[in-house]
């Protein structure tokens, strides 16, 4: 079963093991993405991206453009079994090469310090997604997570707060270039004004539903529906955090449960992967991505055809990057 998978941080990792003169590269290293388990698990296409926390990096651009310096050194360094892409095409071209492919993509929007130049010349650099927020206030928008009393609230929902007046503006340019929105992270109130300011499908690369586990990460059953209507597609995230509250969450069965709700709610064509690699802690039974196999094979026990189950694993995304890329 092939994959393809909207979310990792595998680079941000490697960057600092690098940085601690580690000896790890994409072609193998001990953290849940490399090349060799990529070829375990029959990836098609991983989502590369490039994660800056502003709170951390005084210069975040100059910081984004290191990632994305190494990001192309390890695709070169690779270059017999994976490629990066730009457009569709390239992916059909990577595959009948019998090569993976790679998308680069940036989390966090803050790097383009408010500029639509920066947007472009991003996108010029080979960016073709991009996650508008992620825990931090940017001139863009406002995370979903509010701060009470000096801690996150992962419970109460930011309705309040959306994009400011250059995040709509920046939203546009997205569309008008061709790079793929992505709302994970972004408030209930700045996803609701990217639908009404857009026309185009849209993702959350790395989301689950909210009816199964109350985190702000993740989606409403109205926001799933709705995405689903605009063509776009969710990544199921592994992080037991975002799948469940019971003592279930770390399993495969949590990403089940939450993919058959989705289901029933927004129809199967809106489910795709968002592991969260090399992100997130880890995965009780998903270690990393050689074990992917297992969650195909919890899905056909739980009654999903094998058409489905393609259009989860790949087929759904590959279809938003037919349209958009």
């Amino acid at each position: 079963m092939k994959i393809v998978d909207m979310h990792c941080d595998t680079i941000s990792e490697l960057f600092q093991r690098m940085k601690d003169k580690r000896a790890d590269t994409l072609a193998k290293n001990e953290l849940h993405i490399d090349i060799e388990k990529m070829k375990k698990g029959d990836y098609l296409l991983q989502n590369f991206a490039m994660f800056v926390d502003l709170n951390e990096r005084e210069d975040a651009l100059f910081y984004c453009l290191e990632l994305i310096d190494l990001y192309y050194r390890q695709m070169e360094l690779n270059q017999e079994v994976i490629a990066p892409v730009f457009c569709y095409e390239d992916i059909e071209r990577n595959k009948k090469d019998g090569k993976m492919s790679a998308l680069l993509t940036i989390e966090e929007g803050g790097v383009t310090r408010g500029s639509l130049a920066h947007l472009r010349n991003f996108y010029r650099l080979g960016v073709r997604m991009l996650t508008l927020t992620w825990n931090h206030e940017n001139g863009i928008g406002y995370p979903n997570v509010t701060i009470k009393d000096g801690r996150p609230d992962w419970h109460t929902p930011n309705t309040a707060d959306g994009l400011t007046d250059f995040g709509l503006e920046f939203i546009q340019e997205m569309e008008n270039i061709g790079m793929i929105i992505d709302v994970s992270h972004l408030s209930d109130a700045g996803f609701y004004q990217v639908l009404a300011h857009t026309t185009k499908p849209f993702v959350a690369s790395h989301s689950n539903a909210r009816s199964i586990c109350p985190h702000v990460r993740n989606l409403t059953d109205d926001m799933i529906y709705k995405l689903s209507g605009r063509g776009g597609v969710m990544g199921m995230n592994f992080y037991p955090a975002f799948l469940g509250e019971d003592a279930d969450a770390g399993t495969i069965k949590a990403i089940v449960k939450n993919i058959l709700h989705i289901r029933n709610v927004g129809g199967y064509e809106c489910i795709g992967l968002g592991s969260d690699f090399d992100g997130i802690p880890g995965h009780d039974e998903l270690k990393d991505s050689s074990c992917m196999p297992l969650l195909a094979e919890a899905l056909e026990k739980a009654g999903l055809s094998n058409h489905e189950i393609e259009a989860v694993f790949y087929k759904n995304v590959l279809r938003v990057y037919k349209e958009l890329l």
